[in-house]
């Protein structure tokens, strides 16, 4: 793909959002299976919903602006699920690993609201009110489950991993 306008670089960045999102329907499950405690668990199950919705979302936004959305492997996101893979299958007490599991998902989450954050100003640069809305509200939705997985691992998570 070439680069010669916003646009095109808009369109590039969705194309990696779809596939990091693509990917997260398959590995939020594994991360939910893995935990040991039911709020984390939880947490795991309704993102895995969220990140369903965000994928028809990222499908609107391509409809609206005549595009494709596949293409494109985010390699980014290859290696956040690689790491978290890596702390799902991590021997030792639950509540470390359960700890774990919620950094790695937080890394995930930060490389999201920077994606959502760039291509929702893109959108509002190119006159894209109405995909600019879209993926606002998922950026709205990623910056909430972050909230929820630092209250999880502030109030319960972390205390446990600490005894």
């Amino acid at each position: 793909m070439k680069l010669n306008t916003l646009r095109d670089l808009y369109v590039e960045q969705l194309q990696d959002l779809y596939s990091a999102e693509t990917q997260l329907t398959k590995a939020l499950p594994k991360m939910e299976q893995a935990a040991s405690h039911p709020d984390l668990k939880e947490a795991f199950r309704r993102h895995t919903q969220q990140t369903e919705q965000h994928v028809q979302r990222l499908e609107q936004v391509f409809k609206m602006l005549g595009e494709k959305p596949g293409g494109h492997t985010c390699k980014a996101m290859e290696g956040l699920i690689k790491e978290g893979d890596e702390m799902r299958k991590t021997k030792g007490d639950p509540a470390a690993i359960d700890a774990g599991l919620i950094a790695a998902a937080q890394r995930v989450e930060h490389y999201e609201i920077a994606g959502y954050g760039c291509v929702r100003t893109y959108a509002n640069q190119l006159g894209e009110s109405q995909g600019a809305s879209l993926l606002q509200q998922t950026l709205e939705e990623e910056g909430t489950t972050d909230k929820l997985l630092t209250q999880i691992a502030e109030r319960v998570i972390n205390l446990e991993a600490e005894r």
